[in-house]
């Protein structure tokens, strides 16, 4: 499958900065969309590709950094990276701590912000990667019965056949059975690969 093209989103108050980073960007094949404030670009409804965004910190409205807490809260999971031209180390420290990728101080070099949008949008692929795996996870084990979803949650635990019969009152095949169909739909192919994907949809997963 062709993955999307990515696509840059810059957020900067300043116009000639913008266009510089427009121009920048564009230099490498990126597609890029620039802003001027955090308000323009929620209202431009961002297209459902991956990619990052440059943010400034320092914006008219809302600085940088509280914009990245309320994308948290919105639930976008854009990479960002900062630019600013009056950073300092606690500003970047909290920065990073909230998930950015970089945080630039003005000048700073082209091949370092190229640098950190590559990194930044293979994060980003990364991410949607696996989500995409975890939500065709869940479709297969949204298949399973109740009780082969309880068989499931005791077999991850490492519950013998003989002890989950005892705690079911089943024989030992029925077990068997319930327990072949489970690796059928979840399609794992060993016990070791059914922990790790019990793991990954959370707990608990069995119902009640």
């Amino acid at each position: 499958m062709v993955e999307q093209r990515a696509v840059v989103f810059v957020i900067d108050d300043d116009p000639s900065m913008r266009l510089a980073l427009e121009d920048l960007v564009s230099t490498v094949g990126l597609e890029v969309r620039a802003f001027a404030s955090p308000q323009e670009f929620l209202q431009s409804k961002p297209p459902n590709a991956p990619g990052c965004l440059v943010l400034d910190v320092r914006l008219p409205g809302m600085s940088g950094l509280t914009f990245q807490k309320e994308l948290a809260k919105e639930g976008l999971a854009l990479p960002v990276i900062f630019i600013t031209g009056h950073g300092d180390i606690p500003m970047s420290v909290r920065a990073m701590k909230a998930g950015a990728v970089e945080f630039l101080t003005k000048p700073f070099h082209d091949q370092d912000l190229l640098d950190a949008i590559h990194a930044a949008i293979e994060r980003d692929r990364k991410r949607r990667r696996e989500a995409v795996r975890l939500a065709e996870l869940r479709e297969r084990f949204a298949t399973l019965t109740e009780r082969e979803r309880q068989i499931m949650t005791l077999v991850v635990i490492g519950r013998a056949n003989k002890q989950i019969a005892a705690e079911f009152t089943l024989s030992e095949m029925t077990v068997k059975v319930h327990r072949g169909q489970v690796m059928r739909k979840m399609d794992a192919r060993s016990l070791p690969e059914l922990v790790r994907m019990a793991d990954r949809l959370g707990e608990p997963i069995a119902t009640s």
